[in-house]
This record gives structure tokens, sequence and C-alpha cells, in this order.
């Protein structure tokens, strides 16, 4: 992680296998990546990062350094479960959301990303797709908008916008001339 560049990089995923952790290479090379980071999870993961070095000089001889952006009290990976059930579930509720899973923080950025009109490659890219397919498989329904964006450009080429009877006219002047 480089907070002072403002990016993460993923270079591994963490598997639970028979309760024991480690850390596999990604499925696909696109599984590895750099991803840039909003300001605003920088500064939180700057607070994060402070709030770890306390917990490092606490465990002291007992931490184990694993290079991971959000180990447990002891320097070990967090276990899925118990973030769920004692963290996530809990905010999730004090906050007024309904349940959902984990995983689908991933799907609602994505979903938020696309919906604002990050281009589709970018999304693929910090999601680690292998390609834009899959992306444009899974979140297809929320780029209608980008219909509209294209007929809206192509209107800004040709100069026509306002009133659709005055660009009819005006287009068939063109096509005249």
């Amino acid at each position: 992680m480089d907070l002072d560049g403002g990016t993460l990089q993923v270079r591994g995923n963490l598997q639970n296998v028979g309760g024991i952790y480690s850390i596999v290479e990604p499925k696909t090379k696109s599984g590895r990546r750099r991803i840039a980071l909003p300001t605003m999870t920088v500064e939180a993961l700057c607070a994060h990062r402070a709030r770890q070095e306390t917990e490092r000089r606490q465990a002291s001889e007992g931490w184990e350094e694993n290079d991971l952006v959000c180990p447990n009290t002891i320097g070990r990976p967090l276990d899925g479960m118990n973030l769920v059930k004692y963290w996530f579930r809990p905010l999730l509720k004090r906050a007024g959301l309904r349940p959902i899973r984990f995983h689908d923080l991933r799907h609602t950025a994505a979903t938020l990303l696309l919906g604002q009109g990050v281009n589709v490659k970018v999304v693929s890219e910090m999601l680690g797709h292998a390609g834009v397919s899959i992306t444009l498989r899974v979140y297809a329904h929320v780029m209608p908008h980008m219909q509209q964006q294209a007929a809206d450009a192509m209107d800004a080429t040709f100069g026509l916008r306002g009133d659709m009877r005055d660009n009819v006219h005006r287009a068939k002047r063109l096509w005249a001339d």
C-alpha cells in the first residue's frame, strides 16, 4: 500500500482452507493490480495505520508481520466470520441498512462507479476481471444511461439540440447541402 501515492496494490488473495489461512496467487494475471484510492479512503487508512502501530507495540514479540492491511490485533489475518458477525453486521444495523453479504460491497462499488459514468475498462481493472466482457455481463443493467450519453454526444457533434422537430429540419438541411 502506498498511502503517499494514494494506491493499493493487490498481490494475493487470502484463502481459508480447513481453518488455516494462507495468501495465494490471484486466479488471473489481472488479479494482480494497482488501485487508485479516493482521498477519504487514504485518510481512513492513515488513521487505521496509526491504530495498527499501537496494536503492534502492545503485542510486542507476539506480533506476526504478514504485511496485511487489516490484520487482527497480533498481525494475523482477520477471521472472516468474526469480521462479518462482530463488525460488519452491527455496522450495517447502526447505519440503518438491510443485511447484505460482505462481497456485496464490491458489487455496490462497481455499480456506483458505472452509474457515475466511469469507463467500464477502468472498473474492470479495479475489480481484477480478466476482461471487460465479465464486467459487462455482470453489470450491464446499470449502464442504460450510456445509450442516452451516446445519443447526446452525437447531438453535440452535429450541433443538434433543443426541439426534436427543429433538429429533424436541421438534419435534413445538412443532408441536402
